[in-house]
Order: structure tokens, then sequence, then C-alpha cells
């Protein structure tokens, strides 16, 4: 049964509470809240937190972010934005054919060390569903090896310049 739009956070978990075929008592149990509390949160006289809103979301096995956007804490069409240009940045760096598969990757990862540092990203996945996750290379950097960006090493040791790598 599809949920109906009903514009109010308290009716909707109802919604969703009755959709899932939990009591209140149940639900509460299950989000690790107490059924009083919870109840006044479907009757509209609590604002639960975002914890909360998380722990219910669990309980229900629904988004959290849906919760988010009902109860005000993230604005719905702003975080869509913030979505798609991040998504967009993510697809220019992954079809660049002139970056190999590690460089990518490694670039994928400062990209969204950068984004954390700067509070944006805090609870999204690091890569999108599908993408495969970058390790970290030996030694704890995230710099590529030589043999990826600085050049091939000669029979002396020494480089013998730089070179392009493809991939």
């Amino acid at each position: 049964m599809a949920s109906l739009n009903v514009g109010n956070l308290g009716e909707y978990l109802r919604e969703q509470r009755r959709n899932a075929q939990l009591s209140l008592r149940q639900l509460a149990d299950a989000a690790g809240v107490s059924n009083p509390y919870l109840s006044q949160i479907e009757r509209g006289l609590r604002k639960p937190s975002a914890e909360v809103l998380q722990q219910v979301a669990k309980a229900l096995r629904i988004s959290a972010e849906t919760l988010y956007v009902r109860a005000g804490i993230l604005d719905a069409e702003r975080d869509g934005e913030e979505r798609r240009r991040e998504g967009a940045t993510r697809a220019v760096i992954l079809a660049d054919p002139t970056l190999n598969e590690r460089q990518k990757q490694v670039l994928l990862q400062i990209y969204e060390s950068f984004r954390k540092e700067n509070g944006f990203g805090i609870g999204e996945p690091a890569q999108d569903p599908g993408e495969g996750t970058a390790e970290e290379p030996a030694g704890g950097t995230d710099a590529p090896s030589d043999t990826d960006v600085r050049g091939t090493r000669t029979a002396g040791g020494s480089d013998a310049g730089p070179r392009r790598t493809t991939g």
C-alpha cells in the first residue's frame, strides 16, 4: 500500500506504523523510546530529535531522510540539489579517460574528505551505490604510487621522467 502525503510527521509515522502492522508499544520497544513519548510524537505534541527519528526509521525499515524532511530537519529541495551537484562531480571524475581507475578512486576519496571537512556529505556514502571502495595505499597516504604518476624506474633506480598512464 502506497503511503499518502499527509503532510504531518505524526500522522505519517502513524500511517507507516500501521502499514508495518505494529502496535504503538511494539514500535516504541523496537525504536528504544518510551510508549508515551512515541504517542506524543504521533499526536503532534512533541518534535523528536534526529537521533530518535533515526531509531524510529530503522524500526519501521524506512528512510530516516524522509522523516527528517517531514520533521523540518532537512530541506528536501536544497538537499536534492546538493546530491545532484555531488553526483555530477563524481560522474565527471569517473568518466575522465585521462585518469586510470586508481587515480579516479583516489580523487574521489580526496573530494569526499574535502566535503566532510566543509560540513557536507556527513552520513552519506563515500561512493555511489554500485561503485567499489578505494582502498588506502600502503604507507597510509592517499598519494598514488611512484609508477602511477611520477614515472618509470630505470635499472639504476632513477626516474626516467614523467609519463602519462592510461587505464
